[in-house]
């Protein structure tokens, strides 16, 4: 039964081992995800400058139709000019020229503005694409260790979980299903030490005779209060033998 403990000590330690490692390996997808969000940031950064640099382009391709549309306007009335038969229709057509220049002028006056504008805004447009190449080099390279990690995982999973049948193989089918049983209930913390007179996990004081039959080791012990396997494992003081090794030097 002794050996069944020692066995169930180590198997506690591999049970702890695989589900930490079975928590690493579910967590990968979650964590991908998060990885990858870490693109949106420099994804809406660039889409907001391209945006604003097309609105720009959009404005002055609108404001160069409407120059031409004046121009052409402008030209039609200086031949109806020629034509004007009283002084009221020339200066009408005068009017007409002189209103269609200043619409012109706004509007050049206009591009040159958003000419102006449009610089920084291609300069912001280059950097928000550099900023978000190396953070997509970035992102794949997080990725790539992270599948890395995950085979590495899997492997060491797999060799703990054949050591573990391994262990399990050596111990008595009785204790086993025993240690099955409170595994679960515990969540993999199915042994705890009782050195100090108390259970360390529930932290119950033992009753005197209950402690001082788990001193004697010659049985397995269960605690009475949270039905946990008891260890008792007193530190050893090798001050005195270091000491009495130093006298003999």
């Amino acid at each position: 039964m002794l050996q069944d403990l020692a066995l169930a000590l180590r198997l506690q330690a591999l049970d702890r081992k695989i589900a930490s490692l079975e928590n690493e390996i579910a967590t990968l997808p979650k964590h991908i995800a998060e990885i990858e969000k870490k693109l949106e940031t420099h994804t809406r950064r660039l889409e907001a400058d391209k945006a604003a640099l097309a609105a720009n382009q959009r404005d002055r391709k609108k404001l160069e139709g409407d120059i031409q549309v004046h121009e052409q306007k402008i030209s039609k009335l200086k031949d109806q000019t020629l034509q004007a038969k009283t002084n009221e229709q020339y200066k009408a057509f005068q009017n007409e020229i002189a209103y269609a220049e200043a619409e012109v002028r706004k509007a050049e006056d206009k591009i040159l503005d958003l000419m102006e504008k449009s610089e920084p805004l291609e300069k912001n447009q280059k950097a928000a694409e550099a900023a978000l190449k190396k953070e997509q080099q970035d992102v794949e390279a997080e990725k790539s260790r992270a599948r890395e990690r995950t085979a590495e995982d899997k492997r060491e999973l797999e060799a703990k979980q054949a050591e573990r049948g391994s262990v399990v193989a050596e111990m008595t089918p009785v204790f086993y299903s025993t240690y099955e049983r409170i595994r679960k209930k515990t969540k993999n913390t199915p042994i705890a030490d009782a050195t100090e007179g108390r259970c360390d996990a529930c932290q119950i004081t033992l009753r005197p005779q209950f402690f001082q039959d788990l001193r004697r080791g010659d049985k397995i012990m269960f605690c009475e209060s949270c039905g946990r396997i008891l260890t008792y494992n007193p530190l050893i003081d090798v001050s005195p033998d270091v000491a009495a090794s130093e006298r003999m030097a």
